[in-house]
């Protein structure tokens, strides 16, 4: 299941850079399109922002704050 969400979400950060605006140099090894890569970062971050909110919310991780240390 980790690998299926890892590779999605680095299948969604790279779409952004390969729809690149015609660069000067199309040869140049070093031409990043900065827009595009922020903007799929930022839905990444977001995407693990909502994930992370769904899993503390579901009740899977339970925090025993309250419980007294056995002796």
């Amino acid at each position: 299941m980790q690998e299926v969400v890892l590779s999605l979400l680095v299948l969604l950060a790279g779409l952004p850079t390969l729809d690149a605006n015609d660069p000067e140099n199309k040869n140049d090894p070093f031409y990043y399109d900065w827009y595009s890569l922020r903007v799929g970062g930022l839905i990444c971050a977001g995407i693990l922002c909502a994930l992370g909110i769904i899993v503390l919310m579901s009740g899977k991780c339970k925090c025993k704050f309250r419980q007294k240390p056995s002796h």
